[in-house]
């Protein structure tokens, strides 16, 4: 299943609207503004708009999942500060109890980072606070499953290689005893970030390598969600910046085995990469999220063995789209011109996911808004 990481901006449930118009299958939304603490009340006109969306649908209560939610960057649950832990831990409990009462069955989430401390002693705060979240869900039978994301491993960051996400999970596991609450403890796996933490993705061959260590190290059944990104920086770079499908360092042959690869049946593929629309915002252009979505479909029939096609397919993004978001065709360049491409430390002390900002056309005026979705139509 093929979705996207959609704007709630006007409601969430217009994101669900906007997927099915796009001709995606899954949807991935924040349920708050992912930038703040505050949390702002979800009032029962919102809650029942978005379960009539989920319904008419037919996503709701589905398996596998067609509904995930990214919780808020602001999060640190390894934190060393006892205040900002505390407030983590409490905006985190906020994000499960929001996606109980939406029906939104899996929430990812990054692991943090140890700053000043140890790594070790950062494990052990993280899987104590996702012991205590799940406890209390438990007592409240909440039965979202807490995804850990893998990172680009930049810094104090945890989560950088997959032994350091299973041996978390197994932390929190130990914590939680025979609650019997294991199946709520899984992993978001992300290719832009597993490419730049060193897990080459770039061919079929090294993708096929890739999913395999990962499916081996994590468990078949624990992988819950995939986010298909490029990459604007090369292997190992350590850096966080997404590219269009096939337009980045990573490639399109090199998504081949992530699509069709029989351990990922069924996942939700969740694209994070830049919005916007051929032409420019205000033009009639295809989305960006649909070229992308087609050129991922493309590789569907694909078998190892095979040359997967390239991405010179229908719906091509154009040379102005590419130079417009810093990138030469094939070249892409790890600091983009006419591009917003930082990595950000969120006051969690980790860095925050950006990906680059698409400069539309000139005949197009319109300036996109500031923050962390300074592009065309992105989620908020």
């Amino acid at each position: 299943m093929i979705g996207s990481h959609l704007s709630v901006a006007g409601g969430m449930h217009l994101a669900v609207a906007e997927a099915l118009r796009l001709g995606l299958e899954c949807v991935q939304v924040f349920t708050k503004n992912q930038q703040q603490w505050r949390v702002p009340a979800l009032g029962q006109g919102a809650i029942e708009a978005w379960r009539g969306a989920v319904r008419d649908a037919g996503w709701q209560g589905v398996s596998p999942p067609r509904l995930v939610s990214h919780a808020s960057y602001l999060i640190n649950l390894a934190s060393p500060d006892a205040g900002l832990r505390a407030k983590s831990i409490e905006l985190m409990g906020e994000e499960l109890r929001r996606c109980e009462v939406l029906g939104i069955p899996l929430l990812v989430f990054h692991p943090g980072a140890y700053t000043t401390s140890t790594r070790a002693d950062g494990h052990a705060r993280l899987a104590d606070a996702c012991a205590q979240l799940l406890t209390d869900a438990q007592a409240r039978s909440g039965r979202t499953v807490l995804c850990l994301e893998n990172v680009v491993g930049a810094g104090t960051t945890i989560g950088g290689t997959f032994d350091e996400l299973a041996a978390v999970r197994e932390m929190i596991l130990t914590r939680l005893g025979s609650t019997g609450q294991g199946p709520q403890v899984g992993f978001c796996i992300d290719t832009c970030h597993a490419y730049a933490a060193g897990f080459d993705c770039a061919s079929p061959e090294a993708s096929l390598a890739t999913i395999e260590t990962m499916l081996s190290t994590l468990g078949r059944g624990n992988v819950r969600c995939l986010h298909v990104n490029d990459s604007l920086t090369p292997l190992g770079s350590r850096r966080d910046r997404h590219a269009p499908i096939g337009e980045g360092t990573i490639g399109l042959a090199g998504f081949a085995p992530w699509m069709t690869h029989e351990g990922l049946a069924g996942l939700m593929r969740i694209m994070e990469t830049p919005k916007g629309r051929v032409g420019g915002e205000k033009s009639d252009g295809e989305d960006f999220d649909a070229i992308n979505a087609r050129r991922l479909r493309s590789l569907l029939g694909w078998r190892a063995g095979e040359v997967p096609p390239s991405a010179a397919v229908s719906g091509d993004f154009g040379p102005r789209m590419l130079a417009g978001a810093g990138l030469a065709k094939g070249t892409p360049k790890a600091k983009p011109s006419g591009a917003t491409s930082r990595r950000k430390i969120a006051p969690g002390g980790r860095a925050k996911t950006t990906v680059a900002k698409v400069t539309a056309p000139k005949a197009t005026k319109k300036t996109a808004p500031k923050g962390d979705a300074a592009k065309p139509r992105r989620a908020r």
